[in-house]
C-alpha cells in the first residue's frame, strides 16, 4: 500500500563505486521483504550473488558485472524493507539514480519490472566489463574545477567530461595518457585535486560504445511503462514523463555525462524539500549537501535507518 507525502520528497539512489561487502545483510536478517529480492536476484542469476556480497571478497564484489546487480539488489531490498516497516510507504514526488542508481530508479517509478530492471542491470555490467577489457581507460575526479574550466581541460587533453556531481566536481573519463594529460592541465588551471578513481574503465564516455550498442538491444526488446512518480533523468536533468522518454533516455547514459548538478537543482527548483539516499552508503548525501547547504538528505541503508523511518513517517 501506498500513499503521497504533504511535504514534497526525492528518493534518491547511488550508483557504482556504493559497494561494500556486508551492505545489505542485516536488511536480510531481519526484512523479509528485503530478503525476498535478494532470493529473487540470486535465483535470476542462477548464482548466489548474495554470498559475494555479504561476505566478499571485496575484488569480487568490485567486479563491474557484480558490483551492479549487488549495488541494485541492494537498493530494492532496502526500498521494499521501507514499505514493510511502514504499511504505508510514501511516494516520492520525484526521483533519480546516480548512473547505474537510475536503473533502481526506474523499478521504484514502475517503469520496469524489478525482474526486468535487472535483467538489464546484468547485461549491462557484462557488455560494461567487456568493454573496459577491450578498450582499457579510466576517470579522474576533478575537485575545485568548474564545468567551463573542464571542458577547456577535455578540448585540450582528449579526455571526455563522464560526470558533473556538484559545481566544482567534475569527472572525466578515457584512455590512461587522455586522463594523465587532464591532470597535468587540471593541476596548473588550479584543481584542488586531481584523484584517479579505482574503477574498471571510462564510464559515461565514447570508450563505452560497444556497450552501449549491445545494450540498446536489450532496452529495445523490454515494455517500457509510463513512470508513476516523476524520474528525473542522468542525461536530460528534467522529468521523464513516458515509458519512450526513459528508453531514449538509457540508449544514451553510457555515453554520456552524468549531469548529477542539474539533476538536484532540477528537483529543488520544483520545489522538493527532502531528499532520501535509499541503498547503501552517503556518497549521494554529501554531493546534494554540496549543492545546496540547506537542503534536508536522510540516508536509508541498514535496518535501523529504516526502522528509524518508519517511526518518523
Amino acid at each position: 500500500m501506498t500513499t503521497k507525502t504533504t511535504s514534497k520528497i526525492a528518493f534518491l539512489f547511488p550508483g557504482q563505486g556504493s559497494q561494500a561487502v556486508g551492505m545489505g545483510k542485516d536488511l536480510y536478517l531481519n526484512s523479509i521483504a528485503a530478503r525476498d529480492v535478494f532470493d529473487e536476484i540470486d535465483d535470476i542469476l542462477g548464482r548466489k550473488l548474495t554470498t559475494t556480497i555479504f561476505e566478499g571478497p571485496a575484488e569480487e564484489l568490485t567486479r563491474t558485472e557484480n558490483a551492479q546487480p549487488a549495488i541494485l539488489a541492494t537498493s530494492i531490498a532496502t526500498w521494499r524493507a521501507m514499505e514493510e516497516a511502514t504499511g504505508v510507504l510514501q511516494i516520492p514526488n520525484a526521483t533519480a539514480g546516480h548512473s547505474l542508481g537510475e536503473y533502481s530508479a526506474l523499478a521504484v517509478s514502475g517503469v520496469l519490472s524489478v525482474t526486468d530492471a535487472v535483467k538489464l542491470v546484468l547485461e549491462r555490467g557484462r557488455l560494461m566489463q567487456v568493454a573496459c577489457d577491450e578498450r582499457p581507460g579510466g576517470m579522474v575526479a576533478l575537485i575545485g574545477i568548474d564545468e567551463i574550466t573542464a571542458e577547456e581541460i577535455c578540448r585540450e587533453s582528449g579526455a571526455q567530461m563522464s560526470t558533473i556531481n556538484t559545481a566544482d566536481q567534475v569527472i572525466l573519463g578515457g584512455d590512461h595518457r587522455s586522463l594523465a594529460m587532464a591532470i597535468d592541465i587540471a593541476t596548473v588551471r588550479g584543481a584542488r585535486k586531481a584523484i584517479p578513481l579505482q574503477v574498471g574503465g571510462a564510464f559515461h564516455s565514447g570508450l563505452m560504445s560497444p556497450a552501449q550498442h549491445g545494450l540498446n538491444a536489450v532496452i529495445d526488446s523490454l515494455a517500457f511503462h509510463d513512470p508513476f512518480v516523476p524520474l528525473i533523468g542522468n542525461v536530460a536533468a528534467r522529468s521523464l514523463n513516458t515509458g519512450e522518454e526513459v528508453r531514449e533516455e538509457l540508449r544514451l547514459q553510457l555515453t554520456s555525462c552524468v549531469q548529477w548538478n542539474n539533476t538536484i537543482r532540477f528537483m529543488l527548483d520544483d520545489g522538493i524539500q527532502s531528499f532520501y539516499e535509499i541503498g547503501h552508503g552517503r556518497i549521494l548525501s554529501g554531493m546534494v549537501k554540496r549543492i545546496d547547504r540547506g537542503a534536508s538528505i536522510t540516508s536509508i541503508g541498514d535496518f535501523a535507518s529504516v526502522l528509524a523511518y518508519a517511526s518518523a513517517s
